[in-house]
């Protein structure tokens, strides 16, 4: 097994108490596109960029428009959980993963059987009226055209947190809450470049902390960060495996168990660090 896999085995083998931050990578498997990636939404091309439809004031002004980007792009209802969401349902089974906190909107954490998922940007499968406060499944956004409408006449909103809207505060404090406790934060397919919620890994205390991303993360790591491993999108049931199923040209690294504050680089380029635990 690589020396890096091994070292990542190693801590989630010897934790009870791991807490995975999740975002749009982990989904990439189950068949949902991410954002940023060469494949992603926002290299798309549309009407208007991908982060201005997903904007509460193009949800205001555009709204009909709006629920025709979202239900052709937001919406994957036949996905299915992959790997990695399976993996840690397994590890919450077993005691040893106390919470999945997510950037992700599809449910396929609570689909493939965890319980303590804490979704930060909401979820396509909750959506309410903005007049009367009821509440509708995902169907009843699928099967509308147009602005779908409640009973009462209302608007029917997903319970999803649009670019210019406030993250829910209950949910960030106890996303907070449960980084601060973790012995092992596992971080997966998340470049750690949409604020707030890439803001929370510096509540992390730890000196466990390991990244698994396809290409660089974001500076949001900081100086908690002792094991970086950045391969590929997926957790396989078998950790040995990820080496054998990441493409090439993908960043593979590792920082060892020293001070390193160098964001992932390739195995070919040393670390302007040069601490020796550094070098890939």
């Amino acid at each position: 097994m690589d020396d890096t896999i091994r070292r990542l085995k190693e801590l989630t083998d010897a934790s009870d108490n791991i807490v995975f931050f999740g975002g749009a990578g982990v989904s990439t498997e189950s068949g949902i596109p991410d954002f940023r990636s060469v494949d992603g939404l926002y290299h798309q091309k549309f009407k208007y960029p991908p982060e201005t439809m997903l904007s509460h004031t193009f949800y205001e002004t555009h709204t009909e428009e709006f629920y025709d980007f979202y239900r052709a792009k937001m919406l994957a209802l036949d996905a299915q959980p992959n790997a990695a969401h399976r993996k840690l349902a397994e590890w919450e089974r077993q005691g040893k993963l106390k919470a999945v906190i997510t950037q992700n909107i599809d449910g396929l954490h609570q689909k493939a059987g965890s319980r303590e998922v804490l979704e930060l940007h909401g979820s396509v499968l909750r959506n309410h009226c903005t007049r009367c406060g009821k509440f509708y499944g995902v169907e009843r956004i699928v099967n509308s055209t147009g602005v779908p409408r409640c009973d009462c006449g209302g608007v029917i909103k997903p319970d999803v947190v649009l670019y210019e809207e406030a993250l829910d505060e209950d949910v960030m404090a106890r996303a907070i809450h449960y980084i601060r406790q973790a012995d092992v934060l596992l971080i997966g397919g998340t470049s750690l470049v949409v604020y707030p919620a890439a803001g929370l890994v510096t509540y992390y205390r730890g000196r466990k902390l390991a990244v698994i991303n396809k290409g660089g993360a974001g500076s949001g790591l900081g100086a908690a960060v002792t094991v970086l491993v950045i391969v590929c999108l997926q957790l396989p049931e078998d950790l040995g495996t990820i080496v054998a199923t990441a493409p090439e040209g993908w960043f593979f690294a590792v920082s060892g168990w020293g001070s390193c504050r160098r964001p992932a680089h390739r195995p070919a380029d040393p670390c302007p660090c040069r601490t020796a635990a550094c070098t890939p």
